[in-house]
């Protein structure tokens, strides 16, 4: 018998063995695959209610199939599916849950290595985490992202084009029945959104990781060589678990700076910040804010994608996808770090990373923008930070002073913004509060306000916006996000009145409230927290556990991680 962790369960010659063997034998598996061979998990986050993931079901049988052929025994199980599109009110709301589901779920259960399908935004980053937390062998496929948007003649992108075309209807550019028609013509094949949204942006975390194999982030979906890949990541799993080879020999320090560095050479989103924090959180790297701007900021943009660019995840695939992007960074990342190949990305990329088209991925000599990572801003008004993501905003607007048009919730921005009266033009800055964890809960994506009609019909495009929100990785904007400590908790962006005047000035990495301190301290003695029913179930544990955006939002309680030992049995 094998000494591999599932002999704590199959291996077993006593009453407990006859348990776990004989409720198993019901599906019809025969004897021999209980011999002590390889035990593979496949923690699937398939569901109709996840529309980018509803292909993985089909994903599971080719991974099986790889399993099967490196004498491995999979079994496939359910976690909690994240829908970014449907579920309410925020999917970020159950992240941390679905990371809870995932890290249980694979300890308690007779599993030698984990293969992760993983799609939409936060069913990559939450089952990765819960992963992290137990440290086996592990590998992520990557569901992919869909075919490429096409309507009337040109692209259009996942999400890009919601906020655009919701624009357009507000100024009567577009008709309602062109806007239906957008919606099949968006999304029109399997996958997660095709821009580079917070999907694509896990899925680049996750190759720059070393957790896929090499080249998984941008194939699409619906591509045959998707299941290749999954076919083939069945197949190296099992040789992960006769290695040891664990998630924390290969998320190590130099792993996480690797991936802040490509996040920002592909022009990836602001979620990526709160997701990978939280990550280096369960396998004990520290990460803070400054990280991500010391070693990301001044990386330039390399990928010309939506919606820092022009092309979308099937012209990234076509273009010679991550490898490329890898190849031209290589002087200035560690090639040497390990993969789930058992390889360094030096060796995996060794002979496969030609640029097939330059107008899509450009050389790190001559990018498409010189610095563009995601700057931390600080200042009174964001004591622990906030960040915004240069590469999607407007330079003009970088550097700005202007009066703040505060909504103290986004019912209250919903009910006003479009009102005649509202006194506000190009030149304001609006303050959106209340929507980071804790205020809103779950820090939802709302964080890209949409600009007032009146400002529209005049043709402005752009203004400052900051909350304490997030936006979707899809968006655009000098959108300033994630300002922490949170209003909802006593942060100084709760004492915004309107009228004050709030400085932004990228390039210094200040975001400033121009009100005395004794005039805010007066304000603060005033400040009420809102009322709230958060009294039960797990909103009601979110809301006491959650850390803030500085810290990747995880709960205060899922620091670190258990391992892998169940020390008891069930009967």
């Amino acid at each position: 018998m094998s000494t591999f962790r599932s002999a704590n369960w199959f291996g077993k010659k006593d009453k407990m063995g006859f348990i776990y063997r004989s409720w198993m034998k019901n599906q019809g598996f025969p004897e021999d695959l209980f011999d002590g061979r390889p035990v593979i998990g496949i923690c699937n986050t398939w569901s109709e209610l996840t529309p980018c993931n509803a292909h993985l079901r089909d994903i599971a049988e080719v991974v099986k199939r790889g399993v099967y052929e490196a004498g491995g025994f999979p079994v496939e199980f359910p976690i909690m599916s994240l829908g970014e599109t449907l579920l309410k009110p925020t999917a970020m709301l159950f992240r941390n849950l679905a990371s809870m589901d995932a890290e249980e779920s694979i300890r308690g259960n007779p599993v030698d290595g984990v293969v992760l399908l993983t799609g939409c935004d936060k069913t990559t980053p939450s089952t990765l985490m819960g992963a992290a937390s137990v440290d086996l062998p592990t590998i992520v496929v990557p569901g992919g992202p869909m075919l490429n948007g096409r309507f009337q003649g040109q692209q259009i992108g996942s999400g890009t084009h919601v906020w655009k075309f919701a624009d357009d209807m507000k100024t009567g550019k577009m008709t309602p029945k062109d806007y239906l028609f957008a919606e099949s013509c968006m999304s029109r094949s399997a996958g997660h959104c095709m821009t580079m949204g917070t999907a694509s942006t896990m899925a680049c975390m996750v190759e720059s990781l070393g957790m896929t194999l090499s080249g998984a982030a941008a194939i699409p979906a619906v591509d045959s060589r998707k299941k290749v890949l999954a076919h083939l990541s069945g197949r190296r799993i099992v040789e992960m678990v006769k290695e040891d080879l664990k998630i924390s020999r290969i998320l190590t320090r130099q792993a996480f700076e690797n991936a802040i560095k490509v996040n920002a050479a592909v022009g990836g989103s602001s979620n990526f910040i709160i997701h990978l924090t939280a990550i280096a959180g369960r396998v004990g790297v520290e990460l803070n804010l400054e990280d991500f701007d010391r070693l990301g900021s001044h990386v330039p943009l390399l990928l010309n994608l939506m919606p820092s660019g022009k092309f979308l995840m099937e012209d990234f695939y076509y273009a010679g996808g991550l490898p490329v992007i890898l190849n031209e960074m290589r002087e200035h990342l560690h090639m040497d770090t390990i993969t789930v190949s058992g390889k360094s990305h030096a060796e995996n990329i060794e002979g496969a990373c030609n640029c097939y088209n330059r107008e899509v991925i450009y050389p790190y000599s001559d990018p498409l923008i010189k610095e563009a990572g995601i700057a931390v801003l600080k200042g009174n008004l964001a004591e622990n930070g906030a960040v915004i993501k240069p590469s999607a905003a407007t330079p003009a607007l970088m550097q700005h002073r202007g009066r703040a048009v505060v909504f103290e919730t986004i019912e209250d921005y919903h009910a006003r913004i479009d009102d005649p009266a509202l006194d506000i033009d190009e030149t304001c800055v609006m303050v959106l509060k209340n929507v980071g964890p804790v205020g809103y809960p779950g820090m939802p994506e709302v964080g890209n306000m949409a600009l007032p009609k009146k400002l529209l019909d005049k043709g402005i495009t752009d203004m400052v916006r900051i909350s304490d929100g997030r936006m979707s990785g899809t968006a655009y904007g000098t959108v300033v996000l994630h300002v922490s400590p949170e209003s909802a908790i006593g942060g100084t962006l709760a004492f915004v009145e309107n009228g004050d005047m709030i400085e932004l000035d990228v390039a210094g990495r200040r975001l400033h409230l121009d009100v005395p301190a004794d005039v805010l301290e007066q304000r603060k003695k005033r400040w009420k927290k809102l009322d709230m029913p958060t009294d039960r179930g797990y909103v009601s544990l979110y809301v006491k556990h959650v850390m803030q955006a500085d810290k990747g939002a995880d709960f205060d309680f899922l620091a670190g991680n258990s391992g892998s030992e169940v020390a008891r049995d069930s009967h």
